[in-house]
């Protein structure tokens, strides 16, 4: 493999390769596309992977030790998935180097001349009619298939390894993300505040973890969001009102006994004696504002009344003109 140094999308997915990646391969330094994943890999995570990558995926091998801190050069990396590995450390902070990750770009993940396995020889320019390219990927949670220059993806999935520490605060500078996976981990330490600013930000998984204190009340700023998993934390207090929040299902938040709030049964302190309290207040100031109105037609009331019937009781002429009134309307009729 390493003799092939045009060489930019190597796919290898799904068999049972075993042992560590070859040394050669730093030779395709053009490769921009590397999906290993579903093999029987170990040893740590290469240094010498080609900064020229915008898609690596080494899932569900046995990858182990720490995140390696080269990925931080990989400037032009959309899809990163490292999951179902044995990955152990901290997530470095120089996450916020993935500048593809924090541009609003469309432009999709592939570009210029791909080896085709399904017609060895024949390689063609990415749009070419004749040619496709199909990978199969994790996107929001589940393996979703791709073709040709449609993928448009900035994902990051680092779930079900033995990763420890916080999520670091420079996660929001990846404001172009679409999909977060920290799932199944050790992580521990409060969601930070700065994931409020993944605006864009579609899909977000952070259970099975140890994260504990108050959910951080700009994640109801993401609108876009929707699929949400908080569950099987230490998460306390009332999950923060506004209308995204609130949609989801009860399964998302689950497994956090001291979480309180909608859409829980869970009742937060203060709420209970709240809700007993507003019937009683209303009924009563209901009443009271009604008080006016009682007078007003009460005194309407006399004032037409005696008004009409007083003035004819008391004017002797008005009460024959009345009563001939009456006489004409009768014979009318």
């Amino acid at each position: 493999m390493g003799s092939l140094p045009e060489l930019e999308v190597l796919i290898l997915r799904n068999n049972s390769l075993i042992g560590k990646l070859p040394v050669s391969l730093r030779n395709c330094t053009k490769l921009f596309m590397l999906d290993l994943g579903d093999n029987r890999l170990s040893g740590p995570i290469p240094y010498w992977l080609g900064q020229q990558l915008k898609m690596l995926s080494l899932r569900r091998n046995r990858f182990s030790g720490s995140l390696p801190l080269n990925l931080c050069y990989l400037t032009k990396l959309q899809l990163l998935d490292l999951s179902e590995n044995n990955l152990s450390g901290r997530i470095f902070k120089c996450i916020k180097n993935f500048s593809a990750m924090s541009q609003n770009d469309p432009s999709n993940i592939f570009g210029g001349t791909i080896f085709n396995a399904q017609n060895p020889g024949f390689a063609s320019t990415i749009g070419y009619s004749g040619f496709d390219l199909i990978a199969l990927l994790m996107w929001k949670g589940a393996e979703r298939q791709f073709k040709n220059n449609k993928l448009i993806l900035r994902s990051i999935d680092l779930s079900s390894n033995q990763l420890t520490g916080g999520i670091p605060e420079e996660i929001g500078n990846l404001t172009a993300l679409v999909s977060l996976n920290l799932s199944s981990n050790n992580l521990t330490g409060k969601i930070t505040s700065k994931i409020g600013k993944l605006t864009l930000l579609e899909f977000l998984d952070l259970s099975i973890n140890h994260f504990s204190g108050l959910i951080p009340p700009s994640l109801a700023q993401i609108d876009r969001l929707s699929m949400l998993n908080l569950s099987d934390n230490n998460l306390s207090g009332r999950i923060p009102i506004g209308t995204q929040l609130q949609s989801f299902d009860v399964s998302s938040y689950e497994g956090n006994a001291d979480l309180c709030g909608k859409p829980l049964d869970k009742i937060c302190p203060g709420d209970e004696e709240v809700a007993h309290q507003k019937p009683e207040t209303h009924k009563e100031s209901s009443h009271e504002d009604k008080k006016p109105l009682y007078l007003s037609v009460a005194l309407g009331f006399i004032t037409g009344f005696w008004g009409l019937w007083g003035s004819l009781f008391l004017i002797r002429h008005w009460r024959h003109k009345y009563v001939l009134f009456l006489d004409n309307i009768i014979d009318t009729m």
